[in-house]
């Protein structure tokens, strides 16, 4: 039988593997949904390009109100010592660490895409 001190690592583990997973999977909606909103753009589907923006101003005022942090990072901390860029999510430490840079540059320029299309005349 496994000692006390070995099954509580292994419950935590499971635990962060769980916050790891949820998070990534949340990143992967909202990075998603910001890559496809030139897409609709371009097809004027101008429906979906406002729920796909709620989504990630939604996601942004979640950022906001924990100090530009996600709250499943603290959660995570909780678990490991770890403070890597990519402790609480499964992405590669670059991409981790400059993740609000890349896509909040790539949201502005593909909303600037969306007012242009939604403009200019079909």
């Amino acid at each position: 039988m496994p000692s006390l001190a070995y099954r509580r690592i292994f419950r935590l583990d499971c635990l962060l593997t769980a916050i790891r997973l949820l998070h990534t999977a949340v990143w992967a909606v909202l990075a998603c949904s910001i890559l496809v909103l030139p897409v609709a753009a371009f097809m004027r589907r101008f429906g979906w390009t406002l729920i796909l923006t709620a989504v990630v101003v939604g996601e942004c005022g979640v950022l906001a109100v924990n100090r530009g942090r996600c709250p499943l990072t603290g959660w995570a901390a909780r678990f490991t010592d770890d403070r890597a860029a990519n402790f609480d999510i499964c992405l590669p430490t670059w991409l981790a660490r400059n993740n609000k840079a890349i896509f909040g540059t790539l949201f502005v320029v593909n909303e600037v895409i969306v007012l242009w299309r939604w403009l200019v005349q079909p």
